[in-house]
Formats: C-alpha cells, structure tokens, sequence
C-alpha cells in the first residue's frame, strides 16, 4: 500500500495517468474509480477509431496519426499509468505499450477478450472467468465512491433531504439493456414493492438513468406520489452522491453491476429487484453479493424495512493497492525508474 510506505518506495500518488476509453459512462467510472483510489493526476484519452480501425477492434491495430502523429493524443511525454476499458481503447493500449515500454505501467479494466497479455495488470469482476498471475479479481467494479468518500458526504445532510422523514430509501433506476427486459408486468411488479415500503412509512430519493424508461418512470412515480420523497427530475446538480450517502436502505434494479456495486459501498441494506431476463454472468454477480450479505431480493410485499449489516466494498481501493504494490516493485527493478517520460 502506498499510504504504509517508506520514503525509499516509489509511488503513483501525483504523478501522471492517462484514462483510454470511447468516453461511454460505465467505462469511465471503472478507469476514474481506479485513477482517484491511486491518487494520480489523470487526463482522458477519448478515442473514437473509424472504418477498419473500429471494425477489427480489440484485434486490429490503432491509428498511428491518432496515436503519436503531430496532433496525437498520445505523444510523449509519456505518463506513469496508462488505464483503459472498452474493447476500442485495446489497440490504442497495446500501441502506447510498444512504443513506451516499461516507462509506462499499463492497466486494463474488464475481460479484454485478448488475453492476459494485453496489459502489465488487468481488473475483472469475480462473474468473469479470466484468471491469471497479473490478474486481480474483485467482487463488485471500481467506482468513486470510497468509504472515505462516504464518509465525508455523510458529514453534512443537505436541507432538503435531512427534512425526509427516516427510514429514508434510495432507489436506483435502471432500464431495459441486452439482458434485462422491463415487461409491462415486470414494471408493475416493481411499483408494487415500492407502494409497500411507502406503506411501511419509508420516505424515498429517487433517481433515474439515461436507460429509464417513461412507464417505469410513470409507475414509480405513480407507486411513491403520496409519500414524502424527492424524485431528481434530471435538472440541476445529480444528486446521486448524496442519494447513496443518506439512505437508510437502497433498491437497485439488477441491470447494471456498477450502480449495484456502488450501493454496496454504502455498508447499508440493497434490495435488488430482478427484471425479466438475465444471464449466467449476471446471475453469478447477484449470487455472489447475496452471499456476501451485502444484498436481498427485494420482495413484492413488504410489512417493514429490514437491516442487516455487512462491510462495506471498495473493489477501487482493493485494485489500487495491487496496482501500486506491482507498480512499485518493478520500479525498483528497474533501478529507481518509477515510470513517466523521466525514465
């Protein structure tokens, strides 16, 4: 861990990361996660490859012009750390590690479908099989929302959310995606449980995602209307942060491990409600968090909110102290070199 070591151990605190991805939101949240838990000064690589360069991908080359011609973005100086998610940000990974070398310690986030090989570090969640020696493996995906994090938005309730009577629940929407279906019943089914827990006398902060749906919206509008709540309208500031902060409990639809994985940062009780759909992978996921204690279906009719405790997850920190650890390590074989063009 960088926090426990001796001035003579390199570190990546401060130095300079390059986050590589299409710029798609749950991409970003994994490099962005990472890069906050290591403490570097990361700056976004936003790639968007045409043509054949997009077709191939993750197998065919990059762009070289895109890569290191005279408006590349990826020219030197190089930087300590590179860290890239989504399958496009693989060629463009693999190019800066030939033409850096050991100056820059690359990292890839997810299965990249290309081998262990892709990277000097690779992240998957536990649902995915890859395994291997510079393979680290974590329960739930690497977010912003350390415990230190959480901690210190708790610190001060805003107004309008302290004035919510407790117990007060955060629910997360989600949407339809290529494995869940929201059917008409499905989305009833969900309103219903939320109409018990109004009923129960929980208070409710709501936010939608960019894959709500408008009947899913209207249900759980409809289900929570005559209970004090606050449902975030998409103006304004998100209040997302503290949505995750105050709750009391949280509901989560199963669609999406990175808002799962960030309501079990919180240490606090998550009901996931399952959808039409699914699939083994994410069947594995919601096992494996149930067995944690972290999670439990939510059910249809609800006489009280439950609580149960559980430590919270930090998939981010966990992944940042292996990161630095073998970072650091190959620094000092390398006689000093601790990454970065000054190598």
């Amino acid at each position: 861990m960088a926090d426990d070591a001796s001035n003579d151990t390199p570190t990546l605190r401060g130095k300079r990361a390059w986050l590589i991805t299409d710029g798609k939101a749950g991409m970003m949240t994994h490099v962005r996660g990472l890069a906050d838990a290591l403490g570097v000064v990361a700056e976004n690589r936003i790639v968007d490859p045409k043509g054949a360069y997009k077709f191939f991908s993750p197998y065919g080359p990059a762009p070289k012009a895109e890569m290191f011609g005279p408006e590349g973005l990826f020219k030197p100086p190089f930087p300590a750390i590179a860290i890239a998610s989504g399958r496009l940000a693989i060629p463009y990974l693999r190019a800066l590690k030939k033409a850096a070398g050991h100056r820059v310690f690359t990292v890839y986030m997810q299965d990249p479908r290309t081998g262990a090989k892709t990277a000097d570090m690779i992240w998957v969640p536990a649902h995915d099989r890859l395994r291997g020696t510079n393979v680290i493996v974590t329960l739930t995906s690497p977010h912003g929302f350390s415990a230190a994090r959480i901690s210190e938005l708790r610190k001060s309730v805003p107004a309008d959310i302290a004035a919510l009577p407790q117990p007060r629940v955060t629910v997360v929407l989600g949407g339809k995606n290529k494995v869940y279906r929201f059917s008409e019943a499905a989305d009833r089914r969900f309103a219903a449980s939320l109409a018990a827990l109004a009923k129960a006398g929980c208070s409710f902060m709501i936010t939608p995602s960019r894959r709500t749906h408008p009947e899913l919206l209207r249900l759980v509008d409809e289900a929570t209307r005559g209970a004090p709540r606050i449902l975030w309208d998409g103006t304004g500031e998100n209040p997302y942060p503290q949505f995750l902060a105050q709750a009391d409990a949280l509901v989560v639809t199963a669609d999406s491990v990175n808002m799962c994985g960030e309501a079990c940062a919180t240490g606090r009780p998550v009901y996931v409600f399952t959808p039409d759909g699914g699939s083994k992978k994410f069947s594995r996921f919601h096992a494996a968090l149930r067995e944690y204690g972290a999670v439990r279906e939510l059910p249809e009719t609800i006489g009280a909110l439950e609580t149960w405790d559980y430590a919270p997850l930090d998939a981010a920190s966990v992944v940042a102290r292996e990161v630095e650890s073998r970072w650091a390590k190959r620094a000092l074989m390398l006689g000093g070199c601790d990454g970065g063009a000054e190598c």
